[in-house]
């Protein structure tokens, strides 16, 4: 089969000019892969060569096949090759640090400035798409439209812009005099489902791929209202129903219990961190058939930050409240059968170190490193409405992979140190 593509090619290019077929040759490129990781949660393949034209996977055969004359040939026979890695939960604009008041100091401008570099510094360990979860208005969004054009570096992005907040919640302006609030506030904010309503129609005509919600109180918000539902089950209701109506997934902020349980009967598709759920929350996300999105990554970053004293008493106390719990709701989620999926939470942490959740997936909440690759390939595709799209080695779909030297499947670590990373058919610098 291989050798009747490669055939075809050259076929092709015989009946074009000599400038044309060079020009049509070079937008073919030929991967040798040692061993390919095409369908995470299968097993892995042998030596395989995967062709490449323009921004798509156009095969995937066993063993190294010749590239046809003119072709680029990416020499991968001594790695491993697998999907590019998807992120659920990131924030570009932002980077970890206890100074708040920078919000009132610091323009948007600024925020986009950092968007691009972290962008960057993600799709350059291994992170092909991400899905923003929280940035200033419209920063995500153009660096969003940045990627898909090539103008900027970085990876495929599924941008929802500020998130939704009751007034004075965790995704609000606070800490500040009431004034500076006002000039600050991403209007973002909403009370009763009529208003809530409006802004999921707001937030969708601004651009929004997903609608992103604070159900609950948040750890690093200056707000010292703890971390229960802040949201009514009726409020609740009307996001994910008027996000639904306009083909927007939902993500739910979510530490305590009742609001992760509110949240989830709402109907959201994913309740990201989940730090206190307790049986009858993730009872309630099972029956939703929603994703559960641990981000034990921020976790280790409010650790750190807490060594370094970077946080004001009423975010100490919160962040000392989360840490015992590590993992345990993640756990007990994926015993009950509701979906993990890999979300990190970048940007509570420094950006590029996406991927040592994947340790922590596999020893706090006991997945072997297959089903590990799987949450942030497969699985994050398809709570993302993207698996026909990304997540997998076959014909047709982006082209987004990665290359490590190891064995990911023996040791999911090799995922933090990646060779080589490709994104929309595009070799990443």
């Amino acid at each position: 089969m291989a050798a009747r593509l490669l055939a075809f090619f050259l076929l092709v290019l015989a009946g074009l000019s000599p400038a044309a077929a060079q020009e049509a040759a070079a937008d073919v490129t030929v991967i040798h892969a040692g061993r390919l990781i095409a369908e995470p949660g299968r097993p892995a393949r042998g030596p395989s060569t995967i062709v490449v034209v323009g921004d798509r996977i156009q095969s995937v055969t066993d063993g190294l096949q010749p590239p046809p004359a003119g072709a680029r040939l990416i020499d991968h026979k001594d790695r491993t090759v697998l999907p590019g890695l998807i992120d659920a939960h990131v924030h570009l604009a932002g980077n970890p640090g206890g100074e708040f008041w920078r919000e009132a100091v610091d323009p948007d401008e600024w925020n986009m400035v950092l968007g691009i570099e972290n962008a960057a510094t993600t799709v350059r360990a291994g992170f092909t798409t991400v899905r923003d979860l929280g940035s200033p208005p419209q920063v995500g969004h153009m660096l969003r439209r940045g990627t898909a054009e090539g103008r900027i570096v970085g990876p495929r992005i599924v941008s929802a812009g500020p998130s939704i907040s009751i007034i004075g919640g965790h995704g609000d302006v606070s800490g500040f005099r009431t004034e500076v609030i006002h000039a600050l506030s991403a209007r973002n904010t909403c009370t009763g489902p009529e208003e809530c309503a409006q802004r999921v129609r707001e937030a969708s005509r601004a651009g929004a791929d997903v609608i992103k919600f604070t159900a609950t109180g948040g750890v690093l918000s200056q707000q010292a209202r703890g971390l229960e539902a802040h949201f009514t089950d009726e409020e609740m209701r009307a996001i994910v129903t008027t996000a639904h109506s306009l083909g927007l997934k939902v993500a739910a902020h979510a530490h305590g219990a009742r609001g992760i349980e509110g949240a989830a009967r709402a109907g959201v598709d994913s309740i990201e961190h989940g730090t206190f759920a307790d049986e009858a929350a993730i009872q309630a996300l099972r029956r939703g058939g929603g994703a559960f999105v641990p981000t034990l990554m921020a976790y280790t970053g409010i650790s750190e930050g807490l060594e370094q004293d970077r946080y004001t008493p009423p975010v100490a106390a919160k962040v000392r409240e989360t840490l015992a719990l590590v993992g345990r709701a993640a756990r007990a989620a994926r015993a009950a059968g509701v979906p993990v999926v890999f979300g990190t939470d970048a940007g509570v942490y420094e950006h590029g170190r996406n991927a040592e959740e994947f340790a922590l997936l596999v020893e706090r909440v006991g997945m072997s490193p297959a089903e590990a690759i799987a949450s942030a390939t497969t699985d994050a595709a398809r709570l993302l409405g993207l698996e026909t799209e990304i997540g997998r080695i076959a014909p047709g779909f982006s082209a987004d992979l990665i290359a490590v030297s190891g064995d990911p499947l023996a040791d999911v670590r090799v995922l933090e140190r990646v060779d080589y990373v490709m994104v929309r058919g595009r070799a990443v610098e």
